[in-house]
C-alpha cells in the first residue's frame, strides 16, 4: 500500500506508518533541521529511512499531480501551534493553521484513508466550531470554499451538507472518526494526550474505531506498590508509598486482580540500561550526551523517573519549561539527552538526530511516538486489506458469473 507523509518533522509518524507495511511516495516537511536529519539516517544507511523520497519544501506547493499513482493513505500532523496550550490560540487567524492545505491535498490525491495528528487544545470549548468545521472539511473535501468567503459561512454550508446525509454530494467523502488519546495508554512511556482523526472514504464502507487502549494507570501502581514486581525488575529497593496514592491502592488491592492491562511503562523502564550521560562510557551511546543547566523552580518540575514521562514539547526556543527534565528518586534533576528523549518517543535507537541538544529536543517534541503511529496506522492497514480483499472478491464472483 502506499501513503504520502505531511508535516513530516524527523519522521515519527512517518516510520511508524511504514513500519504498519505503507511504503511512503513522498516525505514532505519545510523544515530544514527536520529534513537533515531524515537524510543523515538515509546517508548512514538506515534500513526504515533508505528508499524515503523525502522534498524539502512546503506542502502547498508540492507537485501532487506528479505522484502518478493511487495513494491508499495520507498521514501527517499539522503545526499544532495554532491550536496548542501553550501558543497564542489564535486557530484559524494563524498563518501556521495547515489544515486548509491537508484538505486540500485530501481532495486531490482521493486516498483510500487519512491519519491526521494534533495536539489536545483542538478540543477545547474555545476552539468547538473550528474543530467542528476541521472535521466536515475532511469528511466533504470537494465542498470548497468559495471566493471571499470566509469560515464561518462555508461551516454554514458543511452543515446543511451533512444535514442532508450527503445527498448534495455526489463525489468525494469520507467517514471521519475523531479520537482523544493519551500515548501512556498504548504503551509510550510519556503522558502524551492528543487527537487522532482517521477517515476512510465513504465507497469503500468501511466501519473503523480507534485501537482499544493495552496499558494503563492502575495497573503500573499495583506493579509498584502492591505486587512490587516493579522494584524487584529493576533490582532496586521498594520505596516508601506516597501518602496521596493510599486510597487509589486500597481500591485497586480489591478490583485490579480482574484487570487484562499492562502496566504503564515508565522512564525507568526504557532508559534503565543507558549509563549515566557524565560518565565515560555514555561515549560509546549516539546522541546520548549531558546537557548542563537543569533546575527546579515553580512551574518548572520535571518528570519522575518512576512514571511515564511529562509530555515532551518544542517549547519556543526547543527549552520548554521543566517537561524534558528528569526527576530522580532522590529529587535531583538533569536534562533527558537526545537518545532518552528519543525512547522517550519511541524511535529505535539506531535512529540518530541532526542538530544541537535544542535544535533536537525540538524535533521530538514535535514528533508523534513511532510505536503510537504504528499502532494506529496498523488498524488502519487492516481495515483497508480487508476491503480490497472484498473488492476483489465481488470481481471475482462477478466474472464468474459472466
Amino acid at each position: 500500500m502506499k501513503c504520502v507523509e505531511l508535516f513530516a518533522g524527523a519522521g515519527g509518524l512517518a516510520m511508524g506508518v511504514h513500519l504498519a507495511g505503507f511504503k511512503p511516495q513522498a516525505i514532505v516537511e519545510w523544515d530544514k533541521w527536520a529534513c537533515d536529519t531524515i537524510k543523515e539516517n538515509q546517508n548512514n544507511g538506515y534500513p526504515i529511512v533508505a528508499n524515503w523520497n523525502v522534498q524539502e519544501g512546503d506542502v502547498r506547493t508540492f507537485d501532487w499531480e506528479g505522484l502518478k499513482t493511487e495513494i491508499d493513505l495520507i498521514a501527517g500532523g499539522p503545526p499544532c501551534q495554532p491550536f496548542s496550550m501553550g501558543g497564542k490560540h489564535q486557530a484559524h487567524d494563524d498563518s501556521r493553521d495547515m489544515f486548509p492545505a491537508t484538505v486540500d491535498i485530501v481532495r486531490k490525491l482521493r486516498p483510500r484513508a487519512f491519519i491526521i495528528e494534533n495536539v489536545k487544545g483542538l478540543t477545547r470549548s474555545s476552539f468547538a466550531n473550528y474543530y467542528q468545521y476541521i472535521l466536515l472539511q475532511l469528511s466533504y473535501p470537494e465542498v470548497n470554499k468559495k471566493k471571499n468567503e470566509d469560515w464561518v459561512e462555508h461551516f454554514s454550508r458543511l452543515q446543511k451538507e451533512k444535514s442532508s446525509d450527503g445527498t448534495n454530494c455526489n463525489s468525494l467523502t469520507y467517514n471521519v472518526v475523531p479520537t482523544l488519546i493519551n500515548a501512556a495508554d498504548y504503551g509510550v512511556p510519556q503522558k502524551r494526550e492528543r487527537v487522532f482523526i482517521v477517515g476512510f472514504r465513504s465507497d469503500l464502507k468501511i466501519e473503523w474505531s480507534f485501537p482499544k487502549a493495552t496499558h494503563s494507570f492502575d495497573s503500573l501502581l499495583f506493579d509498584q506498590w502492591v505486587s512490587g514486581d516493579y522494584w524487584r525488575r529493576h533490582g532496586i529497593a521498594s520505596p516508601t508509598m506516597p501518602v496521596n496514592l493510599t486510597n487509589r491502592i486500597n481500591r485497586i488491592k480489591k478490583n485490579h486482580h480482574d484487570s487484562n492491562s499492562l502496566p504503564w511503562r515508565t522512564i525507568r523502564d526504557v532508559i534503565a540500561d543507558l549509563p549515566d550521560p557524565q560518565s565515560k562510557s555514555a561515549q560509546n551511546y549516539p546522541n546520548h550526551r549531558f546537557q548542563s543547566g537543569a533546575k527546579i523552580y515553580p512551574g518548572h518540575t520535571g518528570s519522575p523517573i518512576d512514571l511515564p514521562a511529562k509530555t515532551l514539547k518544542a517549547g519556543a526556543h526547543g527549552v520548554p519549561g521543566g517537561e524534558n527534565m528528569l526527576v530522580h528518586e532522590n529529587g535531583s534533576v538533569r536534562y533527558f539527552t537526545i537518545r532518552e528523549a528519543a525512547r522517550i518517543q519511541t524511535f529505535p535507537d539506531g535512529y540518530l538526530f541532526h542538530g544541537s541538544w535544542s535544535e533536537t529536543m525540538r524535533q521530538l517534541g514535535n514528533a508523534v511516538p513511532v510505536m503510537l503511529g504504528k499502532i494506529v496506522a496498523a488498524s488502519v492497514a487492516e481495515r483497508l486489506i480487508l476491503a480490497k480483499m472484498q473488492e476483489l472478491s465481488m470481481q471475482s464472483k462477478g466474472r464468474g458469473v459472466a
